[in-house]
């Protein structure tokens, strides 16, 4: 059966051969297993794709961890804080602003679109900890900056940002959807296509209707249409960078969809140390946490005492037990 493949799928491989880098040459696979014809007349095409792609990815794992020389990425913002979630918009929906109104960044913020040429990471302050927010440049129309590209799928999560008084509002909306799916970004809690098996990046994203105070920000007729364009299962908040209108609840949204847990260390016969948490993933065991602290202290680990999310303080935990937000814990050697 012939594989029939279309002009997409050759565009997409002519970049592969035409890539410079290791990490273009693995978004040039990604694209190319996105958009094959799925038949069988490329079932041997399909596998052999499969399995360059899975290579690639453990070549970029292994470079990762290694840390071997790395070329300049305008697309990589080195992770810091709790983690990173990416701001992206359209052009004039207040990305800068929130940026400046949620952390101590700078950025240029002017009246006219596509202000924000490349990532500005900035840190935001949320009770005990720092979330690292990154602006980024707009997407715009069907095509997208590979730098705008790297940056979404380098994030641990994402906020599409909207203003519901901009009057292409709802093209926006479908710019964005096109975005993601050029990623290959899919929503959290949302089923991954079988095509994008290997390909998906799947993260939390939040819709946020930012310049809540202008005039026909509140619009429920246009947040309706925005919304059967965007999905009805994504979380949304309405917020204002210039009036504060909704910030700290952004800032809760932010932390809580890093998916991470605040830990207390204590030394025994101490006090905990309630102002340097250490952060780790959601559903992190007592072990791993000893891990993070010291390999030595996970090594002789006998037992860890703990108080928070038990009833009864000091309670002894084995080393799977499960940790909570806010745990304090005590390890034994």
């Amino acid at each position: 059966m012939p594989a029939n493949l279309t002009p997409a799928y050759a565009a997409a491989e002519l970049r592969y051969r035409q890539a410079a880098t290791a990490e273009e040459r693995l978004e040039a696979l990604r694209e190319m297993l996105a958009v094959i014809p799925k038949h069988k007349g490329t079932e041997k095409l399909q596998a052999d794709l499969k399995r360059r792609l899975s290579k690639a990815q453990e070549e970029q794992e292994h470079r990762r961890r290694s840390g071997g020389a790395r070329h300049h990425d305008p697309g990589h913002v080195p992770r810091e804080g709790a983690g990173q979630v990416a701001l992206l918009g359209p052009p004039n929906s207040g990305k800068s602003s929130l940026l400046a109104a949620l952390t101590h960044a700078h950025p240029e913020v002017a009246p006219y679109p596509f202000t924000t040429r490349l990532p500005l990471p900035g840190m935001m302050p949320f009770e005990d900890v720092q979330v690292q927010l990154v602006d980024t440049p707009p997407f715009a129309g069907g095509t997208f900056d590979p730098v705008l590209v790297n940056v979404a799928r380098g994030a641990d999560a994402l906020a599409v940002v909207f203003a519901l008084s901009d009057p292409d509002v709802l093209a926006q909306a479908e710019s964005a959807v096109a975005f993601l799916e050029r990623c290959r970004i899919v929503p959290e809690g949302r089923e991954v296509p079988e095509e994008l098996s290997l390909a998906a990046r799947v993260l939390p994203v939040l819709l946020v209707w930012n310049k809540a105070d202008e005039p026909g920000a509140r619009d429920p007729q246009g947040e309706s249409l925005l919304r059967e364009t965007i999905g009805h299962d994504l979380r949304c908040f309405e917020a204002s960078a210039a009036t504060g209108e909704g910030l700290e609840d952004l800032r809760r949204a932010f932390f809580e969809a890093l998916a991470c847990i605040r830990v207390y260390a204590k030394e025994p016969g101490h006090k905990a140390d309630l102002s340097r948490p250490f952060v780790l993933k959601r559903g992190a065991t007592v072990l791993e946490l000893a891990h993070t602290i010291h390999k030595e202290l996970a090594s002789g680990f006998r037992f860890a005492r703990l108080w928070g999310s038990t009833r009864i303080d000091g309670l002894p935990a084995e080393r799977d037990h499960v940790l909570e937000d806010r745990d304090i814990v005590e390890i034994h050697t």
